[in-house]
């Protein structure tokens, strides 16, 4: 185990096919101990890096009237301010094109990258040599955990553009020695084009979206293909969405190609974005703390909620030279736990995924809402599409939900109505009223990248209930 930081990592090292962990003794390490000697070492060596080479950090610790030689406990570090992806977007527009968190120098940089900007103005980063290693290090780890091997093939369907993740999937991909396929996405016949070579080729591993893996489904049965025999794909994973961590679109991925699906990602920011992944076992993701450090937070004091507890990501690199991010609030909802998983790993986990964000949510008549429980409960109806949208609109005083969901092609006349009902059911039955409006199959836009499936379009509701 390097001890130096930033660590350096053998690129000549492959663990046995046989082996279960990448790097065993990190892994299996008792939590307490690994949190002692491993990741608050590298936190401290992180903080001071960072306060040495980034007038951005140092800024904002010194208004706080913090130091790095202050954070001497994890408890310590509760007190460091968190930043925000408006911060770093101000940052950058104040001192462009990367902000003042630069780090190293021209001559040290090998790669531009930056976020995908479904949510705003895409942030740029410029990734150093040394740190491109280490995230390829850590994606092989993450991949070898899920069941990825030499003689594997992976093929690639997502953007290939600033947008970290198919990045990300083919630099471990590269690492760990396995066949990468990067057969990207975007372009148009780049869907048709997809399924002749997922047919002919016959890649044992899929990475994309779980919104677009189920487009490329939809595609291929229209043709006349059957995904789970027609091609080979014995792990599917997937990130830019909540999705695989959903059990019914779960088990929609793996009963539509045959083979299991795994959970993955954080944030572009916080790259290696994989340090949020599934083992093989697939209880939900580990959180890959000796990498990238991972809080779950209260949102109203910005300290870590107890193991068991609900709250917000908080997430911190220990490896980075180039624009580290450390407290960075990306804002992603879920639980945690730090029970035993039958891998073996003593990682915490996400035991939902993760399963909405933090500006996703949204409240109907004093209840909470998250997107990912309506998707849960349509995908769990045989009948309904694997498109749908939820649309909130107001009338007068109240708030009204509005669940488009689409019939399959098979279902006739008769059934719709039935299935609508159904729909209704299972959604109050999770405390949601909603007034659900059924569409025909392909009515509603497929995507290749992340799904939008929120909207707030006024006057909608008017309309439907006229129709009926």
């Amino acid at each position: 185990m390097t001890t130096e930081w930033p660590p350096l990592y053998d690129p000549a090292y492959m663990p046995s096919p046989r082996d279960v962990y990448w790097n065993a003794e990190l892994e299996t390490m008792d939590p307490d101990e690994r949190e002692q000697t491993v990741v608050l070492p590298k936190l401290r060596a992180q903080m001071a890096y960072a306060y040495k080479k980034s007038s951005f950090y140092k800024r904002i610790w010194n208004e706080a009237g913090i130091e790095p030689e202050d954070i001497r406990s994890l408890e310590d570090f509760e007190s460091v301010p968190i930043i925000t992806k408006s911060d770093i977007r101000r940052d950058q527009m104040e001192n462009p094109p990367f902000g003042s968190n630069v780090c190293v120098s021209a001559d040290e940089m090998a790669r531009v990258q930056g976020t995908s900007g479904t949510t705003g103005k895409p942030t740029a980063f410029g990734i150093s040599k040394g740190d491109m290693q280490r995230i390829a290090e850590a994606h092989a780890r993450a991949m070898w955990g899920f069941g990825i091997r030499e003689d594997d093939t992976v093929f690639i369907a997502s953007f290939f553009s600033l947008y970290w993740g198919s990045w990300g999937a083919l630099m471990g991909t590269e690492r760990l020695g396995a066949t990468a396929f990067p057969f990207g996405a975007g372009v148009p016949g780049q869907s048709d084009r997809a399924i002749e070579w997922m047919e002919e080729i016959k890649p044992t591993v899929f990475y994309g979206t779980p919104s677009y893996s189920l487009y490329l489904a939809e595609k291929a049965k229209a043709k006349g293909l059957d995904p789970a025999k027609d091609f080979n794909f014995r792990l599917l994973f997937f990130s830019g969405e909540p999705g695989a961590g959903i059990p019914s679109t779960r088990k929609r991925i793996e009963e539509t190609y045959g083979g299991i699906c795994i959970d993955s990602g954080s944030t572009g920011e916080m790259s290696p974005w994989m340090t949020n992944c599934e083992c093989s076992h697939r209880q939900g993701m580990h959180l890959w703390q000796d990498i990238v450090y991972a809080e779950l937070v209260n949102p109203d004091t910005d300290k870590r909620v107890p193991y068991g507890q609900e709250g917000i990501t908080v997430y911190t690199h220990l490896e980075r030279t180039s624009q580290p991010m450390i407290r960075y609030l990306a804002g992603d909802v879920s639980l945690w736990v730090n029970d035993p998983c039958p891998c073996g790993r003593t990682y915490p986990r996400l035991p939902k995924g993760i399963y909405g964000r933090a500006d996703d949510m949204f409240v109907v008549r004093g209840e909470n809402v998250t997107p990912t429980a309506i998707e849960d409960v349509i995908r769990g109806i045989y009948g309904l599409g694997d498109e749908f949208r939820v649309v909130i609109t107001r009338e007068k005083t109240m708030d009204e939900l509005i669940v488009q969901a689409e019939w399959k092609e098979d279902v006739n006349t008769e059934e719709i109505s039935a299935l609508k009902s159904r729909l209704e059911r299972e959604l109050k039955a999770r405390g949601l009223r909603t007034v659900v409006q059924m569409l025909e199959p392909n009515s509603l836009e497929r995507t290749e990248f992340k799904a939008k499936r929120v909207i707030d379009q006024r006057g909608l509701y008017e309309e439907i209930i006229g129709k009926e």
